[in-house]
């Protein structure tokens, strides 16, 4: 038994126009060819389809193909769309903005995973302060952004995650000398560094950093704050302070530092998304669509 998508559609065409005529308007036929297509699918099926009446009416057999019919059509324009959904990002670039952190700490498994789940698509990255990439972001400047603590959206599936897709949970652990006093220890509460000087680095983590404070019932007062996170290392290296950073930042802690996680716990969430302002380009949310089927491990602390 051969069953083609034309036939299907010819029937399921006259059964909601009412008739060969409008049907064959509706399809861009001739009623010919109409009449032709469901005649044959009433052959391969072996009975009668249709009550050619005014209006045309479907038999027994008419009714119980008909459900199937559309959901087979129903299929392939999936198929179809699916298809051209792919070719439209296969060729596309995405300009994606991250922090420096980011880049350089979650960035480079992320990338490896889309090359080889998305060869063909081209990611064009741009590192930038907090600030820096939500701007670019709201400009077009970038098509897509890993962003920190996006408001929620009503109606997506993870509230967590905004209006995009949930990279990581990203912890904040505090940065020691392995010669200070607290570097051994498992955990270490904010309160417990009050004797160090604070050094900060503002690119994004002030205001948790400022939280983990009030959590703790502390004063916030940071003795140095500087720009670039080599700098920061360096001073803590030297002995001249302590810094609180995030555990994305693990990988570029060299080796006579320690992160120790610290207490009250607090964590903020990495998100990739689109724009809030205008429509995502179907590249950017095949890569949002491809976050889900990354193993956890890949996409970042969670």
């Amino acid at each position: 038994m051969a069953l083609n998508l034309p036939q299907l559609r010819a029937f399921v065409a006259v059964v909601d126009a009412g008739g060969f005529g409008t049907a064959a308007a509706d399809l861009g036929l001739s009623q010919s060819a109409v009449s032709h297509a469901v005649a044959s699918l009433e052959r391969t099926l072996a009975g009668p389809l249709l009550v050619r009446s005014t209006p045309v009416h479907t038999t027994a057999l008419g009714d119980a193909v008909l459900s199937h019919a559309r959901s087979a059509l129903a299929a392939a324009d999936a198929v179809v769309d699916a298809a051209a959904r792919h070719t439209a990002t296969a060729e596309a670039t995405v300009r994606l903005a991250a922090t420096p952190t980011v880049c350089q700490g979650l960035l480079p498994s992320l990338l490896r995973r889309w090359s080889e789940r998305l060869p063909a698509l081209r990611i064009r990255v741009f590192e930038g302060s907090g600030e820096e990439t939500e701007a670019w972001l709201a400009s077009a400047a970038a098509d897509a952004a890993i962003v920190v603590d996006p408001p929620p959206v009503a109606g997506r599936e993870d509230p967590r995650a905004g209006s995009g897709a949930l990279l990581a949970t990203d912890p904040f652990l505090v940065l020691l000398p392995q010669d200070h006093p607290l570097a051994g220890e498992e955990t270490v509460h904010v309160a417990d560094l009050a004797d160090d000087p604070l050094i900060l680095s503002p690119n994004g983590c002030e205001r948790h950093i400022r939280t983990l404070h009030q959590l703790a019932g502390l004063e916030y007062t940071p003795a140095h704050r500087v720009r670039d996170l080599g700098t920061l290392i360096s001073m803590v290296q030297a002995g001249l302070g302590v810094a609180i950073q995030p555990e994305v930042s693990r990988p570029l802690v060299p080796d006579d530092l320690v992160l120790v996680r610290i207490t009250p716990h607090h964590s903020r969430r990495l998100v990739l998304c689109g724009p809030q302002n205008r429509p995502w380009q179907p590249a950017v949310q095949a890569l949002v669509d491809s976050v889900a089927q990354l193993p956890t491990g890949a996409r970042g602390v969670v």
